[in-house]
């Protein structure tokens, strides 16, 4: 199998767009779209295959310097459309039969403006660049947009709760993590995700994040099918189903599926270390949840 994009180099948004862009013109069958725009006018990019009316969303890099997971999303996808076009096979299932059925949103990247920072520094948002700058000099551990709002505690699911938490711990400003913003919502990127899940009615949703190689799935009343998606991918994963702590609990893309949709989420927790995880790690991490990407998206 030969790999049309490579996988060596940090995605920034330049590289994040040019690997979209082949992927779209080497699959005439992968649909890309833009869900909505960062605060920095950044494109939100979606890309689509499979079958558009029963379809499941796999979105990662919600925060910054959680960016080797917008690597994992691109190098599967690759695969995926490489199996699907050529009508092979993958674990005795026929990746197109099976995409004919059950179809695939991928989102490599939520938080682009996130990225940004976390790789090129603050002068990659010159309109926030002074707020930044006065959060942190070490913006290679940035996980929040570029108005320092974590995005993964903007969501409306315990949101109250969750700030009342953020700010018993002294968080209570725009921080490079876990500052939840002023209101639920407040941000384009969440809008924008909202939104899209309010139009596409996905079969269920997981969101990628880092690190510990867990994978959570509850929230209040946690739908049964949740538990199931969590221990198929944890099985085929090696990792372990666990229960998010403290200020790792509301707020959440996974949260607010699984709390106002109804609909069965997981967050997974890839890798094992310190973000941002190295480059290093790609190649043995992305052969460990390999399998579980491909068997949850074709069969779940």
């Amino acid at each position: 199998m030969i790999f049309i994009n490579t996988y060596n180099a940090a995605p920034d948004f330049r590289l994040q767009e040019a690997a979209a862009d082949n992927l779209c013109s080497k699959f005439n069958f992968l649909r890309k779209s833009v869900i909505g725009k960062s605060l920095c006018g950044r494109p939100i990019t979606a890309l689509t295959v499979g079958n558009r009316s029963n379809i499941a969303l796999y979105a990662a890099a919600f925060h910054g310097s959680e960016w080797l997971n917008t690597l994992f999303m691109l190098r599967f996808l690759e695969e995926l459309c490489v199996m699907y076009s050529e009508k092979s096979r993958f674990d005795g299932t026929n990746v197109f039969t099976a995409l004919q059925k059950r179809g695939l949103m991928v989102i490599p990247c939520v938080n682009p403006d996130g990225v940004e920072i976390a790789l090129n520094g603050s002068e990659s948002c010159q309109k926030f660049k002074s707020l930044i700058d006065g959060i942190t000099s070490n913006t290679e551990t940035w996980q929040a947009n570029a108005r320092g709002v974590d995005l993964n505690h903007n969501f409306n699911a315990g949101w109250k709760a969750l700030r009342e938490l953020e700010k018993r711990s002294g968080i209570n400003s725009p921080s490079a993590t876990r500052y939840g913003g002023r209101s639920p919502f407040s941000e384009p990127e969440t809008i924008a995700l909202r939104n899209l899940c309010l139009r596409a009615k996905f079969r269920f949703a997981a969101a990628f994040h880092s690190q510990g190689r867990e994978v959570y799935c509850t929230y209040q009343n946690t739908p049964e099918s949740s538990f199931r998606l969590a221990q198929m991918f944890a099985t085929l994963s090696g990792y372990a189903v666990s229960l998010p702590e403290g200020l790792a609990v509301g707020g959440g893309f996974k949260d607010w599926v699984i709390g106002y949709l109804k609909t069965p989420a997981i967050t997974v927790e890839t890798g094992l270390g310190k973000n941002p995880l190295p480059l290093s790690e790609f190649e043995g991490e992305y052969k460990r949840i390999r399998k579980a990407l491909f068997s949850c998206a074709l069969s779940f």
